[in-house]
């Protein structure tokens, strides 16, 4: 055919492989769940594509939200890397900013990715203020390249301390060890973070080095793959930032891929909440093993300037706010020694998984709490890696770990399990809405992975949320977000300068050149897009503080002005703070650049039910389910059966093939113009 006609948006998982079809030309959607193939994830990849896609050649585009660098870091299984640094900073990596792993405990261990061997130094010095003291040599930056090599190392990051103000040192030191290295994994600090502050430099370089070869041999089969069947079409990358980015581009930057599958869940939600009508949204995201959550406030989702993936793997480049807890499906109950019940944060996983997988783990989860009361259709398990679910073993498990040490009945412990996990949830909910300044009355929950619509309920009543929207396909929502993220990229580079006396006129010169470069990053994808747009914003303080304000910078056609970046830095420190500081010299500390490319619009209007049958017409059965510390006979309906319009009174049960949804006694779920269910309390 002449017009290919499928976006195709993948989200791999741990335990799941989601994809997400959308066809440009008939404006349908199609999805489904296969388990993820560990060892090689493109082998799923493409498997769950043919489930619905005959032809790979009809593929336009295919955005993968990935997890192979985020799993390399958490576990440790990154390439064998070393470093060339500035004499005398051989331990910046290992020294972090002197925190430890147990905050309130003088004990605790970490061991960096890169051992000490492997960490090399050279003779070069460039001051704070950009002076080059000494000029790097290029025959010692060889040999030690050389001895790294031949100690194994597959990648190397050249790191020289203030190379933020000047990188001509790190410029020639790359150069040197490009031109005799065996492959192309060679990073440069200041090409990752041109940045002030020397730890999170290095971390992020470093890690940068530490993932290149995992992520870049990853995509490499993935092309492979996918070309063998025929597809010749684009493949986008998720970015930790919401956005995506050209494959060749993740290939060199791997390190901006670290949680794109969570913030890929996070652009989707947005998406669906605006269209919907809801400005204000806190996402949740529960899968396996964790609890994601995040804020959309006025439509927009928070970026923030570092995150740390594990403790010391500390990533500074932006990246959607996501706050995360071990309370997912596969997350452990037990006793604790003081005889108080406790569940996560150690998870079961994929493998073994819950009680009720059968695959050898003894020990109660939330999953088999669900099942054991009646929440989950323990003959029709979602993702189709079973066929049916053990409740007896999940009983047993129960009564074993928690019911009998409490004594308590089966159903009370199991209930009791959801609770606490119900109020660790509820935590972090709480930490990103009102211990940043948001009345949860004021927002929805927006829950999606296989677990979140069946805890919806609970966290309504227990953190005082205004009601949830529940997307039409809860349990592939991340691979939707692929679909509709637009591409991204974001640079920053360290000014440090008083405002006053700062060349105002020649910093705006220099950051429209930097816009201009990063531009060509979205022409050299050859995606097309609606229109691109530039995003500006300042990293400023007064003089004496430690940490930045964001100042959103309305880039004039004419020159920058002092006055201007003044009034802007104004604006931003008294909405945040309430007031100013007279008389206190103000500080320029980085400009930020984002260029974004809008990709064109993903219609939600796809997902609208075609149906003429009534609510009563979708009930498929009852199945008593326990709630609130009593059995109920609870109707099951066919979710993606039922009309616009549709009202179900709880308690209910809301079964598809990648989720399930409860609607808990004394709430509502209404069907609105998209299928999102819409559930709040029942009036009275």
């Amino acid at each position: 055919m002449s017009e290919k006609r499928y976006v195709i948006g993948v989200d791999v998982g741990g335990t799941f492989t989601d994809i997400f079809v959308y066809d440009q030309i008939d404006h349908t959607v199609q999805t489904t769940k296969i388990p993820s193939t560990r060892g090689d994830q493109s082998k799923g990849f493409a498997e769950g594509i043919s489930r619905i896609v005959a032809d790979f050649a009809d593929i336009a585009t295919v955005v993968h939200g990935t997890t192979v660098g985020t799993n390399a870091l958490l576990e440790r299984k990154g390439a064998k890397t070393g470093i060339i640094t500035t004499k005398g900073f051989r331990d910046v990596l290992e020294m972090r900013r002197r925190d430890r792993p147990s905050t309130w405990g003088l004990w605790g261990q970490y061991t960096p990715v890169i051992s000490r061997e492997h960490r090399l130094e050279v003779s070069e010095r460039v001051l704070a203020d950009g002076t080059v003291r000494e000029a790097v040599n290029d025959d010692e930056v060889r040999a030690q390249a050389e001895m790294l090599e031949a100690a194994g190392c597959d990648a190397v990051c050249v790191f020289f301390v203030n190379g933020y103000a000047n990188d001509a040192n790190e410029r020639q030191a790359v150069e040197a060890v490009r031109a005799i290295w065996p492959n192309g994994y060679v990073t440069a600090a200041t090409e990752i973070v041109p940045e002030i502050r020397e730890f999170e430099r290095l971390s992020t370089a470093a890690l940068n080095a530490y993932l290149q070869p995992v992520v870049s041999s990853y995509l490499d089969r993935l092309e492979k793959t996918l070309k063998g069947r025929g597809f010749a079409g684009d493949i986008l990358i998720v970015q930790s930032n919401g956005g995506v980015m050209a494959i060749d581009t993740a290939k060199r930057f791997p390190v901006r891929t670290a949680l794109s599958g969570p913030a890929a869940g996070v652009m989707a939600a947005q998406a669906i909440a605006k269209a919907a009508g809801f400005p204000n949204v806190i996402t949740c995201d529960m899968g396996g093993t964790s609890f994601d959550v995040s804020l959309v406030a006025d439509g927009q989702s928070a970026l923030a300037a570092q995150t740390a993936i594990d403790f010391g793997l500390v990533v500074r480049t932006p990246m959607i706010e996501i706050s995360t807890i071990g309370a997912g499906g596969g997350s452990i109950a037990g006793i604790d020694n003081g005889g108080i019940l406790q569940v996560g944060p150690e998870s079961a996983g994929s493998d073994p998984g819950p009680v009720c997988y059968g695959l050898g783990n003894e020990r109660p989860t939330v999953t088999d709490a669900n099942v054991v009361l009646g929440r989950i259709n323990a003959d029709r398990p979602i993702g189709g890696k079973l066929a049916r679910l053990d409740v007896d073993a999940a009983r047993r498990a129960i009564e074993t770990h928690v019911a009998g040490p409490l004594g308590l009945s089966v159903e009370e412990a199991a209930e009791a399990i959801l609770k606490i996990a119900n109020a660790k949830m509820a935590g972090a909910i709480r930490l990103v809405s009102i211990e940043r300044g948001y009345d949860p009355a004021d927002f929805a929950a927006m829950p999606f992975g296989g677990g979140g619509a069946l805890h919806t309920g609970a966290l309504i009543k227990e953190v005082g949320l205004k009601s949830a929207l529940v997307p039409r396909f809860p349990g592939v929502t991340s691979a939707l977000g692929c679909v509709v993220a637009d591409m991204r990229h974001d640079r920053v580079q360290t000014v440090n300068r008083l405002l006053d006396g700062l060349d105002a006129a020649s910093l705006g010169a220099e950051i429209k050149k930097v816009s201009d470069e990063t531009a060509e990053l979205l022409k050299a994808a050859g995606v097309s897009f609606e229109r691109v747009d530039r995003i500006f914003e300042l990293d400023m303080l007064y003089l004496g503080q430690t940490h930045t304000v964001s100042v959103p910078l309305d880039m004039p056609a004419g020159d920058l002005t002092v006055d201007a970046i003044r009034d802007a830095f104004e604006a931003a420190y008294r909405s945040a703070f309430g007031r100013l500081l007279a008389g206190i010299p103000m500080r320029v500390m980085n400009y930020r650049v984002a260029v974004v490319g809008r990709r064109p619009a993903f219609d939600m209007g796809a997902f609208a039910p075609v149906t003429d049958k009534t609510a009563d017409e979708c009930l498929t059965g009852s199945r008593k389910l326990y709630a609130e510390g009593a059995w109920h006979y609870t109707p099951l309906y066919d979710r993606l059966a039922l009309p616009v319009g549709a009202k179900i009174a709880g308690p209910a049960i809301l079964e598809q093939a990648d989720t399930t949804i409860f609607v808990d006694p004394g709430l509502e779920g209404v069907v609105d113009g998209f299928g999102n269910v819409v559930i709040s309390r029942a009036a009275t």
